[in-house]
């Protein structure tokens, strides 16, 4: 385990209600000065690998980005990393049906307003659209999934769907697919195609 790692398992055990002592420690050690707050480990897997694309070591510079296990911890993790904490800068993604969640989290911990980025359904989507369904596709069938995604369309609940519904669906019925396909989908992206929320986090760095 590196030693940012043992530090996002000491945020995560100190917003369920832990002590804080370790994560203080270990920020102090690292020298962290900004949180990522993240909904899931999907959206972590698209940031570390834009990161990489980009030349960056995100923990190197202080940075960590932290998967929270669903929008609704924002709160919590806000709690103790933010002003009230660790007095952390704190910004991070999220989807727009969770941005009440996110305000919420950041006006209670005293932390700068807005400062987060918004999809509009969420990342995957966002990464659905700016490669287009055919390019998705290509992807999906390079990565062996191909007669998995052909008999996930027969299925009659996508009847009737548009293709980028059914690929954002599709990335969800395994466990771990959106994960690996967060990685994927960002590595094929043009440089100069990435999603404005995503590019306005790492640019904000």
């Amino acid at each position: 385990m590196t030693d940012i790692e043992a530090f996002r398992d000491a945020v995560t055990a100190w917003a369920a209600g832990g002590a804080g002592d370790t994560a203080r420690e270990l920020a102090a050690r690292l020298s962290v000065r900004t949180a990522v707050l993240l909904e899931g480990a999907s959206d972590l897997a698209a940031v570390d690998a834009l990161a990489a694309r980009r030349g960056r070591d995100l923990a190197a510079e202080g940075v960590c980005v932290l998967p929270m296990g669903g929008a609704m911890s924002v709160g919590r993790f806000a709690s103790v990393l933010g002003p009230p904490g660790l007095d952390l800068r704190l910004t991070g993604l999220c989807d727009e049906a969770e941005r009440r969640y996110y305000a919420r989290g950041w006006e209670r911990a005293g932390a700068a307003p807005q400062e987060f980025f918004v999809c509009a359904a969420d990342l995957e989507d966002e990464l659905i659209r700016t490669l287009g369904t055919a390019r998705v596709a290509e992807l999906v069938r390079a990565e062996g999934d191909e007669r998995a995604l052909r008999t996930f369309l027969r299925q009659p609940a996508q009847q009737g769907r548009t293709p980028q519904q059914q690929l954002r669906r599709f990335l969800g019925t395994k466990k771990g697919r959106k994960i690996h396909y967060g990685r994927v989908l960002v590595e094929a992206l043009a440089p100069d195609r990435v999603p404005a929320p995503l590019a306005g986090l790492l640019a904000g760095l």
